[in-house]
């Protein structure tokens, strides 16, 4: 009998031990990017881990691209959403024409990521947000132009083409790339260059006509697009990179929380170039918080189950 009893206790003991342990997993830290796509789905995510009861710190809209990296490398966050293309850059390799196609620019990326850092790359979205062009749908849908290859034999055949773009779209040869790749080429009366890189521009002088302007240099899944009834060009022969969204996460978080890469899986397979243009203009077009379009849609996606209907009151917020 008494040999039961020191059993029972070794066991009630050891089960004490593995729930302190369990309890003092410290939260997981989310964080994102300054841009609006990046928040939004960085509160997604934080979303999702707050409803399968894992506990997270809210470091939404942190910081730029280098600041983010060296934030995650440090372990100062364990989670944000980076865009695959990027990988080329952050490792030295941004020549490798791995990056101009989704999977293999994934699976390189993954690869360079753990063994440099440990750092585990998730599910991307069938989404990218590279440079593309933009064209007025007044204009777009009667000529048929769908794809750049519809694009540079449009222009070829004397198209009245007036781009807004930016220096740096024009200076880093990625016009030129374009031009090579679809057989097309714009003089420099066809071009209104901006200052500075902000899409925001390019698309406004597009939506008013500026100076003529009908095309507009943009991000894949700008929110501005569809007010401005812009139609985007396929790059259907890949001459850009692919950036598509890839949650990133420390291994020492995941290896502390293994189900976060089956939590977000299903909203990354969500995503595709429409959905995420369309979430983006409710928060740059429509003012709508990012925070608030996150958890609307995963409500609309089911992806919140109801124990997620009160508010979540484990995250902590220290922004």
């Amino acid at each position: 009998m008494g040999k039961l009893l020191r059993s029972l206790a070794l066991a009630a003991a050891l089960l004490c031990a593995c729930g302190a342990s369990a309890a003092a997993q410290p939260p997981v830290v989310v964080s994102s990017k300054l841009s609006s796509e990046s928040a939004m789905i960085g509160h997604m995510i934080r979303l999702l881990l707050e409803a399968h009861g894992i506990a997270t710190v809210d470091r939404m809209t942190l910081a730029g691209t280098p600041i983010m990296r060296r934030a995650i490398v440090a372990g100062m966050i364990d989670v944000y959403v980076e865009y695959t293309g990027n990988a080329g850059f952050f490792f030295n390799v941004a020549a490798d024409p791995a990056w101009k196609d989704l999977q293999a620019g994934y699976a390189l990326g993954a690869r360079l990521d753990y063994a440099a850092h440990r750092i585990v790359w998730l599910t991307p979205a069938n989404a990218s947000n590279a440079w593309a062009l933009a064209v007025r749908s007044e204009i777009a849908r009667p000529a048929g132009l769908r794809t750049m290859t519809d694009f540079g034999r449009w222009v070829s055949a004397g198209g009245q083409v007036v781009l807004a773009c930016s220096a740096e779209f024009v200076n880093s040869a990625t016009l030129k790339s374009l031009e090579r790749t679809y057989g097309f080429t714009l003089r420099p009366e066809q071009l209104i260059v901006l200052a500075g890189g902000d899409t925001s521009a390019t698309i406004r002088a597009a939506a008013e006509r500026t100076s003529g302007t009908n095309t507009a240099m943009v991000y894949g899944t700008d929110g501005a697009i569809v007010a401005a009834q812009l139609e985007v060009l396929d790059d259907d022969r890949h001459d850009q990179p692919i950036y598509a969204p890839v949650p990133i996460i420390r291994e020492v978080a995941l290896k502390a929380h293994p189900e976060i890469a089956t939590i977000v899986r299903p909203l990354m397979d969500s995503f595709d170039r429409a959905t995420l243009t369309e979430l983006n203009a409710r928060i740059q077009i429509n003012g709508e918080p990012p925070v608030s379009v996150a958890e609307d849609y995963l409500r609309s996606r089911g992806l919140l189950g109801p124990a997620a209907a009160s508010p979540l009151p484990r995250r902590v917020s220290v922004r």
